[in-house]
């Protein structure tokens, strides 16, 4: 919000400079962006007086002026402009004036020959809106030659640009900012003084108020006015709203903008025969509801609205007049030739407010402070502020005056707040007294409360009994924030900042430290972390679903990871990228009979050919095979030490029924792994051979919470050769190699280091539902270099419980 000095210290004493008072706000949480000093803008402009105009000798478009500026000798100026004629006072650039918003410095000068000493302005010049294409012409009578112009034009004042926290929706006014003045400098408040104002009953046709919408619109005062002179506004109050950034348009509406600036309140004005025209009556009803989808709306910027049942409006006999405070309607706007208005003052639902802003893509002064909240204790003391000031400058008169008011009796918030002084110094800590340290007093607790307009009540007890003003009833409502605004208001630096005398290194919790460790193995297998939106699409099964999605397209929660990542591997194909080998740890949710639930999973996808060059095969694609991919899994457990175990599992339809595994850890389920359908892959254009894996994060890292596995033991390794041989036979396929590994491991313990499959074979000469496989075993001793006599029992006892476990046909 544009803050005027000059209009603020009408409002507050002010000893400090703007620059002072600029960096005092932004220490106490209100961040001045900019400090905007328009003495600069005409610092040598004055006052002149156009004697005489003659016609530029040599240009048809420029005249020679006579200009007194109350100097013994007149200036001879050229002047463009071509309303500058004799007798008229005019802001005169002097020689080495410069002005900042057109980057120049007044220089004489000969313009087609003829000697020019300065530069009659123009408001544009001067960095000030206009419509008038010209020189500025001052009308005020009483001039003095020679005067700075700065007074004249608003220019002798100082903008500071001021931004509000979310909370403080009472700072969007100049009366906010005048009370946090007030109490952060202990300057006096001098708040306009108002009183009532006076209704004379009229014989003229009433409008009557009738809310259907009482929740989002409690309160709503109308007041109906005659006798409207429709003109400018004075000078004074041009210059208020100009130095804000708002346009003068006329007195009425200005002064709805001036209420908008000063207390916070959006007003509206209506005119009261446009109104009838409206509802196609005299016999007018003005009324609050939620638009019908399909009715259309032309607001005050000359737009079309279609409207949905989201907005808000304002309506005549049930025809819509304005979007409920957001902007008003075209058809029922005040023009020069209005002689009755109607005055609206409510308030509304903030959330109302904001879905209706939100729903047409439309925000204005009004709705912004609508959506923060405005003060609903004040409302009737902005209205009769605006209409005190329609009867003093538009010789208004007020004849009727209907209110609605459907607030609850709690609204006002006047519950008082415990505060206790020993809650403030623990969070607040000690206070730096200079030399030594101290915590804050009682007094100190009592004069800033006081200062921000709140009553206290002593308990006697270290606390007090704390009534919140009623400009601050949305912000502060527990005792921590009445703590936050003693420390706002105290000072943050004036809080001790010393560190712990004794410091400890920092260190990761054994969650993220696995997790790190985990992205860490898997980007070393050549995986991209990928990262997606947790929202997608609905028409899943056990999927959540958002009440007030964004987007339809992103309005449920994912329940995996598997189907965000083959997208992601077809836009990349798409994109011509290649193939995506990545992964990605995120959130999954789904909606079980026990309630909702959500979990961490890790993901990844992997596929096509992984190679950078391929002349070494003739430039053919070398797609990854199932057993690559499984062993870019197998790699990553190996270096966590786990074992997992892969197990057949036909569950998911996304995946290949003939090749997909459960993957278990300990007795528990860790995940799955499987190659893509085909059909799938044909829908998506992916490469022959693509493969997905998801593993429940939570178990790993419950597994690996273990400190035999987080602290490694050395295991002395054997100085003495090994002894291997091989084993083969015939298995029925449906038996695993996993399952026959762990058989073997079992018979062999003790002499046995290791046990590797080399060789698989189907077809010709092996029984039909069987395959040949063949094993590596390696043994070993620690101490001593094995005989044949120790290692050929060993050999036999796993021969012998292969065939009786599995019931394999040995071939060696």
């Amino acid at each position: 919000m544009r803050i005027s000095f000059n209009w603020l210290r009408e409002l507050v004493e002010i000893k400090l400079t703007p620059e002072e008072l600029a960096h005092t706000l932004t220490m106490a949480g209100f961040e001045v962006e900019s400090v905007e000093d328009r003495r600069t803008w005409a610092d040598g402009v004055v006052i002149g007086k156009v004697l005489k105009r003659e016609q530029h000798p040599n240009a048809d478009k420029l005249s020679v002026c006579t200009v007194d500026i109350g100097d013994e000798e007149t200036l001879n100026i050229v002047c463009g402009a071509s309303n500058v004629c004799a007798d008229i006072y005019v802001p005169v650039a002097t020689k080495g004036t410069y002005l900042p918003n057109i980057d120049l410095k007044i220089k004489p000068t000969k313009l087609r020959g003829v000697p020019s000493n300065g530069m009659i302005c123009s408001l544009k010049e001067l960095g000030l809106p206009t419509e008038i294409d010209g020189i500025h012409i001052f009308r005020q009578e009483g001039l003095i030659l020679g005067r700075a112009v700065g007074p004249l034009l608003g220019l002798d004042d100082v903008i500071l640009d001021v931004t509000a926290t979310a909370n403080r929706a009472d700072a969007l006014s100049m009366v906010g900012i005048a009370r946090e003045v007030a109490a952060l400098t202990g300057g006096k408040l001098s708040l306009p003084q108002l009183t009532g104002v006076e209704i004379t009953p009229s014989t003229a046709q009433k409008i009557r108020v009738k809310i259907s919408e009482q929740h989002a619109c409690p309160l709503y005062i109308g007041t109906l006015i005659e006798n409207v002179k429709i003109a400018a506004s004075p000078e004074w109050l041009q210059r208020r709203l100009i130095a804000a950034g708002v346009r003068p348009i006329n007195n009425i509406v200005d002064i709805t903008n001036y209420v908008l600036l000063e207390r916070g309140q959006p007003l509206h004005a209506f005119d009261k025969q446009r109104l009838e025209q409206v509802s196609e009556g005299t016999d007018v009803t003005i009324g609050v509801r939620f638009a019908q989808a399909g009715e259309t709306l032309k607001t005050l910027d000359g737009q079309t609205r279609n409207l949905s049942t989201q907005n808000l409006l304002i309506t005549a006999n049930n025809q819509p007049v304005a979007l409920a405070g957001v902007m008003g309607g075209e058809e029922t706007e005040i023009h020069p030739g209005t002689t009755s208005l109607f005055l609206e003052a409510a308030l509304f639902n903030s959330v109302a407010i904001r879905r209706s802003s939100r729903s047409i893509g439309l925000r204005s002064e009004a709705s912004g402070r609508y959506e923060r909240g405005v003060n609903w204790a004040e409302l009737a003391t902005a209205s009769d502020r605006a209409l005190s000031l329609m009867q003093e400058l538009a010789d208004a008169k007020v004849v009727h005056q209907e209110i609605a008011d459907y607030r609850p009796d709690n609204a006002l918030g006047n519950h008082p707040i415990i505060l206790r002084l020993e809650r403030i110094n623990q969070v607040l800590g000690p206070i730096d007294l200079g030399v030594e340290t101290g915590e804050l007093k009682a007094a100190d607790v009592e004069k800033i409360l006081t200062a921000l307009g709140c009553e206290l009540t002593d308990n006697q007890d270290g606390s007090w009994q704390v009534k919140v003003p009623s400009y601050r009833y949305s912000d502060l409502e527990r005792e921590i924030d009445l703590i936050e605004e003693i420390a706002r208001l105290y000072g943050y630096d004036n809080f001790v900042d010393t560190l712990p005398e004794k410091t400890e290194p920092g260190y990761l919790p054994l969650d993220q430290e696995l997790v790190r460790k985990l992205r860490s193995y898997l980007r070393a297998e050549g995986l991209t972390e990928l990262m997606h939106y947790s929202l997608v699409k609905p028409g899943e099964d056990r999927q959540i679903l958002l009440n007030n999605p964004l987007f339809a397209e992103y309005s449920a929660l994912r329940t995996d990871l598997i189907s965000g990542l083959i997208d992601a591997f077809e836009y990349n194909l798409q994109q011509g990228n290649g193939a995506l080998n990545g992964f990605e740890i995120g959130t999954i949710f789904s909606r079980e009979e026990e309630g909702l639930e959500e979990s961490q999973v890790i993901a990844g996808i992997m596929g096509g050919d992984t190679t950078v060059g391929r002349w070494f095969n003739g430039g053919r694609e070398n797609p990854m095979t199932w057993f690559a991919a499984k062993g870019i899994l197998e790699n990553v457990f190996q270096q966590l030490g786990l074992q997992v175990e892969f197990q057949p599992e036909n569950r998911d339809r996304r995946l290949h029924p003939g090749r997909t595994a459960s993957l278990w850890l300990g007795g528990a389920r860790l995940g799955t792994f499987g190659q893509v359908h085909p059909q799938l892959r044909r829908e998506k254009s992916l490469p022959d051979a693509v493969y997905v894996f998801q593993l429940d994060l939570d178990t790993l890292l419950s597994t690996l919470d273990n400190d035999e596995l987080l602290t490694p033991k050395f295991k002395p390794y054997s100085t003495y050769p090994a002894s291997d041989r091989d084993l083969a036979f015939f298995a029925s396929v449906k038996v695993t190699v996993g399952e026959i590994e762990k058989v073997i491991t079992k018979a062999g313990k003790g002499l046995l280091e290791s046990v590797e499959v080399f060789d698989e074979y189907r077809g010709e000469n092996v029984p039909i539902g069987q395959r040949s496989l063949a094993f590596r075993l390696v043994y070993r001793a620690v101490d001593h270099t094995l005989t044949d006599n120790e290692v050929e029992p060993v050999h036999r006892k796993i021969r012998e419980s292969l065939v009786e476990k599995f019931g394999v046909t040995l071939r060696s």
